[in-house]
């Protein structure tokens, strides 16, 4: 490529794109662990309640959410790669994989978290229907680490294009 149509560092893309990646792979394998995990225990507890199925169809919801955040970062990461328009360097695309990746294990971890909450919530709040209140809460705090994620993605990728005055 000549340095006419592209500017700034040629690699630095790859580490942009690959930021994005990580963002919506990680979060959706959160999502869907969550969600795998979770939806077992619902199933599994609504041969013997089946009155509560709805009710207990709070942990999978919440486990789906934390693919949006992933695709969240993904969008505003890759909307901000455009090396033709403005240059963008090694800093820019570190910027953005270190975006991803907060945002992408946040929820894969938070996913986790849900899922084993959600499978083992939702079997004892059939037993115990007071426990409902205490796991909701306990899907709250774990949804809050993929927020607190997707906080600091946005932040680390407010900060590409900052590297240099161009």
């Amino acid at each position: 490529m000549s340095s006419a149509v592209f500017s700034g560092d040629e690699t630095a893309p790859f580490f942009g794109f690959l930021g994005a990646a990580a963002a919506l792979v990680f979060s959706c394998m959160g999502a869907a662990y969550g969600t795998a995990k979770s939806g077992v225990g619902v199933a599994s507890m609504g041969v013997m309640r089946p009155e509560l199925v709805m009710k207990s169809i709070v942990p999978v919801v919440m486990a789906g959410v934390l693919g949006i955040y992933g695709l969240i970062i993904a969008v505003i990461i890759s909307t901000g790669i455009n090396p033709k328009a403005k240059s963008y360097y090694l800093f820019d695309g570190y910027a953005h994989l270190s975006s991803g990746l907060s945002c992408g294990l946040a929820g894969l971890s938070a996913g986790m978290a849900i899922g084993i909450v959600g499978d083992a919530g939702v079997r004892a709040n059939a037993q115990q229907p007071k426990l409902f209140v205490g796991m909701i809460l306990i899907l709250i705090f774990a949804e809050a680490l993929a927020l607190y994620g997707l906080i600091v993605g946005i932040i680390l990728s407010s900060r590409a294009g900052q590297s240099r005055a161009d």
